[in-house]
């Protein structure tokens, strides 16, 4: 059981629902925007670069002499971001947990917008040779550590001010703002082809400058999390989250970081590898799987936001087995409907791959992550284990592509499913937080508390009527 639900046996359930009210707060529609359309924009810079590393970074950055060096090379250079990010994630969960959430949402988007941009400006390999991967490197570092720091932030903030029936719902739109901003990078380097020459992949990078202002001006806007304030007034703030999460919490930072993996490294094949396989068996040009991509993209708004508000009913686990489930059976279908050569089965593929796989794994981690920490260590212990997986994610496509090398097609085909095993055995290893139990439990307390309203008493919040968390325990 989690903090959010507490017994309905409590004789100051008003209290309670004063602090963290059943409906939500007031702000909760706007926060939940305003925390996609971060999500959305820092997407968008870190996705891009992906996209860009499996078209154009190879040549653009590196020896176009030997293309396979190159593009492992590319793929590496992607991967270092990726490597950074729990670095981002320790500190933006460590200042999320002391100071606050916002701050750390503003800050991380701000970082992330000026490395961004400064891609857009750097010279190419063919201007000042090895220098130009070297600078490359420097800014994707930056962008590591900002995206590192952006989840924990804007999840738990949304987390924080949703109703308690509705925290898949409400998680699930932040999260779709992940597809959101896949879809504006696809669709800003599908634009941008027929610009030609080092401006195909400059311009999408510097257009991130009107994102970032727009994202900047809508989280300046948004209010700190309720239960964050709450601890603050009460003096209860984690001395050191990082350390006590570490020491109590270490099972769920292991079991969320395998969840983890399932999702972030099968959309690093699926996906993010899939575009430079493509490319270079020669199944279709850029604009096929760009279109794919985007297209995926789209129908991912709604898949994911979909996936999250299921949660809701039917509880976070039994989606998350379907997800996994479906990962360990799609790995060899996925390439042999690529290998068609077909545009139409390209694309099926990456719908598939993105809305029904990649979604209904990520539309879920926003809640069920969330409930497995206690909220003064809740942003430290979700962004930790959200964001060590990114190491091993990061290097999948340079993995995958040392393995189709060697393997031809069958060996990324089996990486996927090994990732989609992971996830199957994880899911069966961690509790459910919103099973039939806590649904009906709030159900009775929602009736209980409506009564109690009806009869006027005198109300004292104290630090003791706030609800104990189990979540932080075996």
């Amino acid at each position: 059981m989690t903090e959010r639900h507490p017994p309905v046996r409590d004789p100051h359930l008003e209290e309670v629902a004063a602090w963290h009210p059943i409906e939500g707060t007031p702000e909760k529609k706007k926060v939940a925007i305003g925390c996609s359309v971060g999500a959305t924009i820092e997407t968008y810079d870190f996705i891009g670069f992906g996209i860009a590393a499996a078209l154009y970074f190879n040549t653009a950055f590196f020896p176009a002499d030997d293309p396979l060096s190159s593009t492992l090379l590319s793929f590496a250079t992607l991967g270092i971001g990726f490597a950074v990010r729990p670095l981002g994630g320790i500190i933006g969960g460590y200042l999320g947990d002391k100071i606050g959430r916002k701050p750390v949402l503003v800050g991380s988007l701000l970082l992330m917008g000026i490395a961004t941009v400064l891609i857009g400006c750097l010279p190419t390999y063919d201007q000042v040779g090895v220098w130009a991967g070297v600078l490359l490197v420097a800014v994707r570092v930056v962008q590591g550590l900002a995206f590192g720091a952006e989840w924990g932030g804007a999840i738990l903030m949304c987390f924080e001010h949703a109703p308690w029936r509705k925290k898949g719902l409400y998680t699930g739109i932040t999260q779709a703002g992940f597809p959101v901003g896949l879809l504006l990078a696809n669709l800003a380097f599908l634009a941008s082809v027929p610009l030609g020459g080092s401006w195909a992949w400059r311009v999408p990078f510097l257009l991130s400058a009107v994102l970032i202002v727009v994202g900047i001006v809508i989280r300046l806007k948004v209010e700190e999390s309720p239960e964050f304030e709450e601890l603050k007034e009460e003096g209860e703030l984690s001395k050191n989250p990082l350390l006590e999460v570490l020491r109590d919490d270490w099972r769920n930072i292991l079991r969320a970081f395998c969840l983890r993996i399932t999702e972030t490294a099968g959309y690093a094949v699926s996906v993010t590898f899939m575009l430079s396989y493509v490319a270079a068996e020669g199944l279709a040009d850029r604009s096929v799987t760009l279109t794919g991509t985007m297209i995926a993209a789209a129908i991912g708004i709604f898949a994911t936001t979909y996936w999250g508000a299921l949660t809701d009913r039917i509880g976070r686990r039994p989606v998350y087995l379907l997800g996994t489930a479906l990962h360990v059976l799609w790995g060899i279908p996925l390439f042999l409907t690529v290998n068609t050569g077909a545009a139409v089965a390209i694309v099926i593929a990456f719908v598939v791959s993105y809305a029904v796989l990649q979604n209904s794994l990520a539309g879920v981690q926003g809640a069920w992550f969330s409930e497995l920490f206690a909220t003064k260590t809740r942003t430290t212990g979700a962004s930790l284990a959200y964001q060590m997986s990114a190491v091993v994610s990061g290097f999948t496509p340079l993995i995958a592509a040392a393995l189709y090398g060697t393997y031809g097609w069958i060996g990324p085909a089996l990486l996927f499913m090994g990732y989609g095993l992971l996830g199957l055995v994880a899911t069966l290893s961690t509790r459910e937080t919103w099973g039939r139990a806590e649904r009906e439990e709030v159900a009775v307390l929602e009736r209980t508390l409506a009564a109690e309203a009806a009869v006027p008493t005198p109300r004292t919040r104290t630090s003791e009527h706030r609800p104990t968390a189990d979540s932080a325990t075996d």
